[in-house]
């Protein structure tokens, strides 16, 4: 079942969403050669708690930390470790929260110093799908619009879509119906109505699309040992447009691009 959103239940989920964005916007202004993923990940924890909130993953069928941070290969679920970030590489930072009843969710990959022209390119086109898929997110949409909007635009650049991990609704369950496939063809599944609100995040393979997960029971990694790149925003689709509340700032309405009026793309420090 779907569960729409009053304006009241909304707007308890814009502080929730907020946090999250603003807790990644610190943990993206920290990531630097040396750092380690637990580092970021206490950093975290220490902020959502400060602010009231709980974080949504830790304890989360058994998931023992704040934040989801997946380096290089790994695609989505890498558990933070005492590992050192290194020049060259990417990290995928997930968080999630809750407030007040209700839960915030978003993602976004983050270049550790210098990285190559190619897996700039990664970080850029994977940001701009999330972008393509929020664009959709309005009344009389289908579901099935946001995941081919965001295929289209991954395979035109010679990238490869995760099929095993989708997006999902969100609001006081962190996963909720429906579920938000990254790819497949347009017009298909429920229509979208006003007071959805829902978690889209695409996640990108440099080369193949097969993942496989590690002993660990989490961390999801490409087969081809190529990097993966994971972008997430909660979006509500209302009548006015999609509304993004894990925008940086605040909540916005997103364009018919699915952008609003910040640099187009949002990820920092991207260069060849």
């Amino acid at each position: 079942m779907i569960i729409c959103k009053s304006a009241v239940e909304l707007d308890r989920m814009r502080a929730a969403n907020a946090l999250v964005a603003a807790v990644l916007a610190e943990l993206r202004a920290l990531v630097q050669p040396g750092v380690t993923t637990a580092d970021l990940d206490a950093h975290a924890e220490g902020r959502v708690r400060d602010r009231g909130a709980e974080p949504a993953f830790k304890g989360y069928h058994g998931y023992p930390a704040t934040i989801c941070a997946s380096v290089n290969e790994e695609v989505v679920h890498g558990i933070p470790s005492r590992r050192d970030l290194r020049e060259g590489d990417i990290v995928s930072i997930d968080l999630g929260v809750l407030l007040d009843g209700f839960f915030g969710d978003a993602a976004v990959t983050v270049p550790v110093g210098r990285v190559s022209e190619r897996t700039a390119e990664l970080l850029r086109v994977t940001e701009e799908a999330l972008h393509r898929g929020l664009a959709k997110a309005r009344i009389g949409s289908r579901i099935s619009d946001i995941g081919h909007s965001v295929q289209e635009h991954v395979e035109a650049h010679g990238f490869s879509v995760v099929r095993e991990f989708v997006g999902h609704g969100i609001g006081a369950s962190l996963h909720e119906e429906p579920q938000i496939p990254n790819y497949g063809g347009p017009g298909r599944g429920p229509r979208l109505v006003e007071g959805m609100v829902l978690a889209i995040e695409p996640m990108v393979n440099m080369g193949k699309a097969g993942v496989k997960v590690l002993g660990d029971g989490w961390t999801a990694v490409t087969r081809d040992g190529q990097p993966s790149a994971h972008f997430e925003h909660t979006v509500a689709v209302t009548s006015k447009g999609p509304l993004v509340l894990t925008a940086p700032g605040g909540a916005v309405l997103a364009g018919a691009d699915g952008y609003w009026d910040v640099p187009r793309v949002l990820a920092t420090g991207l260069r060849s």
